[in-house]
């Protein structure tokens, strides 16, 4: 008996391992199976398991809190209510009727000013008052009225503007003022967290989230009326309505990465997409606006154009990341550099510029006279040049805005941009006035002097050598007559007196 219970219980512990290890060898394959099925094909019978992904570090997941981000953002946006006075004429605006109204006896009587309020935002950018914002929002104001977040109401002045970069430099005297500090706008990421900064329908530091939505986007929107327009911008889905152009689009650390510009809209408000202008673009243009008092246009000379499947084949081209060009300018540095008509640029100074508006921004960044390493295919050969960038006379020159301190204006060379809009050949342009006689007169900002005394001007120098010779005459009648041409394409005519 003994014997047949010993033998019994042998036969049971052995069942028992044999279980065990059977239900630890199941258990072994069903996890294999898992970790390995994914891979595998599945008939239409099953469904597929998602793949679930172990994080390459064990570092804990970070909640997404942008308080602080906004805390260091709102107090530097401000406000801006821009006040232009719109003369409205009920004898029209043609050449001839403004002149006769001006010189035989009408004067400018029947001109009655309208006044047209904007509304934006700004970006504090030094303590000492500098702020920075879209140049539409201001663009041709008469007044200039900034309100920091604190509810202080300041008046401002023009530093410069840029409206081939949308861009604008204001100054507001007061100190100790709550900046932004640049971000580097390069370092931005498709999918990073982004916050959207400003003062939509007037609602004051109002702080809207999204995420980078692309990078160096070209809408046509400022290069549809400026040939030469700059259009490389940060695309986001965070919210961004009237009143928030020239606020402030900042990463996750609270630093300014773009100037928030545009929207995408079939309604006017926001519904989809909103654009920035990056930092590495702002940065160069409102350096040289305080340094120069205009922008330093630095120029490659070439007539660019995407390149497409389409172009490709019609100019059998094999490759298909680059810019095509299609034109080489005269007096350029593209032809002292050697480029040509069929050249596929690839990259500047080692940055690659597979889109017309990446290699814009590279080459916005730099001025007439920087050397820059330009790479290119020639047909199936790869080639690496220096070009010398010049400015658009086709020189090196620094260009200053000159300011004749008794007109009281800051006057600068029209831009070919300029110049194509308003059909003229040359020009100077009012960049900004101050208490002078300029403003005595009437003369607002944005005005494009073509002629003074019968003179055709061109060149700021042209206006200086005038207002010398008219101040060393020996007549009392010191007084320039001055035609010229707003933006909008209204026609002036200004007697500007002299005499002390």
């Amino acid at each position: 008996m003994k014997s047949f219970t010993k033998t019994l219980f042998a036969l049971l512990v052995v069942a028992a391992v044999s279980s065990g290890v059977s239900i630890a060898l199941f258990s072994s394959m069903q996890e294999k199976n898992r970790t390995t099925s994914y891979n595998q094909t599945t008939d239409s019978s099953t469904y597929a398991v998602p793949t679930v992904f172990t994080p390459a570090a064990s570092h804990p997941a970070v909640e997404n809190d942008f308080t602080q981000a906004a805390a260091n953002s709102v107090n530097a946006v401000v406000s801006i209510k821009s006040t232009t006075l719109q003369q409205q004429s009920q004898w029209g605006n043609s050449m001839e009727e403004e002149f006769f109204k001006y010189f035989f006896g009408q004067g400018r009587r029947d001109y009655t000013p309208q006044p047209r309020i904007g509304m934006g935002s700004g970006v504090i950018i030094s303590e000492d008052g500098y702020i920075v914002t879209n140049n539409h929002v201001i663009e041709n104001a008469d007044k200039i009225e900034v309100t920091l977040n604190d509810s202080r109401l300041f008046e401002a002045t023009l530093v410069g503007n840029d409206p081939l970069t949308d861009i604008a430099l204001l100054k507001i005297d007061a100190e100790n003022l709550p900046i932004l500090r640049f971000g580097d706008s390069d370092k931005l990421q498709v999918g990073e967290w982004v916050l959207a900064v400003g003062n939509p329908f007037q609602l004051n530091s109002t702080v809207t989230a999204g995420i980078v939505s692309a990078k160096s986007r070209n809408l046509g929107m400022i290069s549809q009326n400026n040939r030469l327009g700059i259009e490389s911008f940060i695309q986001t889905d965070a919210a961004v309505n009237p009143g928030n152009s020239g606020g402030a689009l900042v990463n996750t650390n609270g630093e300014l990465v773009g100037i928030n510009t545009a929207i995408y809209s079939e309604t006017g408000n926001f519904t989809g997409y909103s654009f920035a202008i990056p930092t590495s673009i702002v940065s160069k243009v409102i350096t040289d606006l305080k340094q120069y008092g205009t922008v330093q246009r630095a120029m490659l000379g070439v007539t660019i154009m995407e390149m497409s499947d389409q172009l490709a084949k019609e100019k059998k081209i094999e490759l298909r990341k680059g810019v095509y060009v299609s034109e080489v300018s005269d007096r350029s540095a593209a032809l002292e550099a050697g480029l040509q008509e069929g050249d596929v640029i690839t990259a500047i100074n080692g940055v690659a510029t597979p889109t017309v508006a990446i290699l814009q921004e590279q080459i916005t960044r730099y001025r007439p006279g920087d050397k820059v390493k330009v790479e290119f295919f020639r047909g199936k050969e790869k080639k690496t040049v220096d070009a010398t960038l010049k400015n658009s006379d086709g020189n090196t020159d620094v260009t200053k805005a000159t300011n004749i301190d008794m007109l009281g204006a800051t006057l600068k060379e029209a831009d070919d941009a300029t110049k194509a809009k308003l059909h003229i050949r040359g020009g100077v342009e009012v960049a900004k006035v101050k208490e002078g006689q300029f403003k005595k007169a009437g003369i607002r900002n944005g005005f494009i002097i073509v002629d003074i005394n019968g003179n055709r001007i061109t060149y700021v120098k042209e206006v200086e050598s005038l207002f010398q010779s008219l101040m060393r005459g020996e007549t009392q009648d010191k007084v320039m007559f001055i035609k010229g041409i707003y933006p909008d394409g209204r026609v002036g005519y200004y007697a500007v007196p002299l005499a002390e």
